[in-house]
């Protein structure tokens, strides 16, 4: 077994470098690799109508590298982040695989897609690479391990919230993708134990127009219409339930929660509507150097998704050095024994069973006069 990854002197030394503090003390250099770089690949959608969200999981995990690296790398090897664009297109995620394994990776930052983590995260692991997932849908766990919330931990927020705005009827508008379709069918099942009526109506993905569904979601005089989609979806839906002024409340779940959803939506549309999540990074309390450094690296804003591929980076760097070495196996068992790392995101303590993380920051959102999304519970 491999011992306990962060023994109370590496754990000081993890958090220190999580936060932009103190040198990661290299470790000895494997056998025949001395100076070659360790590969990690970073699967996301990297162009298309997520791509936002994608470049800034990709720029989160090119900084942690840059950081690395500066302070001597892992092993005495400096760190490579290659970037594989899967367009959140289940379709790709087989070639993703076979990108990262041309590319020599050992780990995978990713994917972010449910549906396309769905298809490839056990095709990692036949690769023997180390998944460092981003996925949501409870389907995912067992693979690798996340930092990110996952399905089972964001509907409770969503119910303890809506239930207890006192809204009585709900209808959902669904895509019919894996991450948003299970939310909807969880977030459903517990506002309906706490007695809210819930209809749900699945919409086509991707379309330019959502206004025969909204329009058949208000004739059923909500309370609350949920909208259970990616943000280029969410975007257009916001825009036609601020149209119709109904008086339903407008409530977002998590894939949603992106700047470009406001950028698209306008302030007074996004103002309009409720969101469960993970705000951007600088709104994140244990954010501060991550955002600082971000700026200075990119010489743009961070938004959600990087701050949690920066701290994904570093547990991976952090368990290749407790175990010495890059090997699958190692490396995977170590990383599901992360305990009491403090990075951008917040504490990271992974439960090895599952490989999700323990106490995983969800909250719920509303969007400020300046255009932030901001927690108000």
């Amino acid at each position: 077994m491999v011992p306990r990854l962060f023994p109370t002197a590496l754990v000081s030394a993890a958090m220190a470098v999580a936060l932009g503090g103190a040198a990661l003390l290299p470790g000895p250099a494997v056998a025949g690799d001395s100076g070659k770089p360790i590969v990690i690949a970073l699967e996301a959608p990297l162009t298309g109508d997520q791509s936002s969200n994608g470049q800034d999981m990709l720029r989160g995990a090119q900084l942690a590298a840059m950081q690395v690296n500066k302070r001597g790398g892992v092993l005495g090897r400096p760190v490579s982040i290659v970037g594989i664009d899967d367009q959140a297109d289940p379709a790709l995620a087989r070639q993703a695989v076979d990108e990262a394994v041309a590319a020599g990776a050992v780990a995978v930052v990713g994917p972010y897609n449910s549906s396309v983590g769905l298809v490839n995260l056990g095709l990692y692991e036949d690769a023997r690479i180390v998944p460092m997932r981003m996925t949501s849908d409870n389907r995912t766990e067992g693979y690798g391990a996340t930092l990110q919330p996952m399905n089972s931990q964001i509907s409770p927020v969503e119910v303890d919230f809506i239930s207890g705005q006192g809204y009585r009827s709900v209808v959902m508008l669904v895509d019919p993708s894996a991450y948003t379709k299970s939310i909807a069918e969880r977030t459903a099942t517990g506002l309906e134990k706490a007695g809210v009526a819930v209809t749900r109506i699945m919409i086509p993905p991707s379309a330019s127009d959502y206004s025969a569904e909204v329009s058949q979601a208000l004739a059923l005089d909500p309370d609350l219409v949920y909208s259970a989609t990616y943000y280029p979806e969410g975007v257009i839906i916001a825009a036609e339930l601020a149209a119709a002024n109904s008086g339903a409340q407008c409530f977002m779940n998590l894939a949603n929660v992106d700047q470009a959803f406001v950028e698209e939506a306008g302030l007074e549309v996004s103002q309009q509507c409720i969101f469960s999540g993970v705000p951007a990074a600088a709104q994140l309390p244990d954010a501060g150097r991550y955002v600082k450094a971000y700026r200075k690296a990119f010489g743009v804003q961070p938004d959600v998704w990087g701050a949690f591929t920066y701290d994904s980076a570093w547990v991976l760097f952090h368990a290749m050095e407790a175990v010495g070495s890059t090997k699958y196996g190692a490396v995977l068992d170590a990383v599901l024994h992360t305990r009491g790392m403090q990075g951008a995101t917040g504490t990271i303590d992974i439960r090895s069973k599952t490989g999700n993380r323990a106490h995983a920051p969800v909250y719920i959102l509303a969007v400020d006069d300046a255009g932030d999304f901001v927690i108000v519970q």
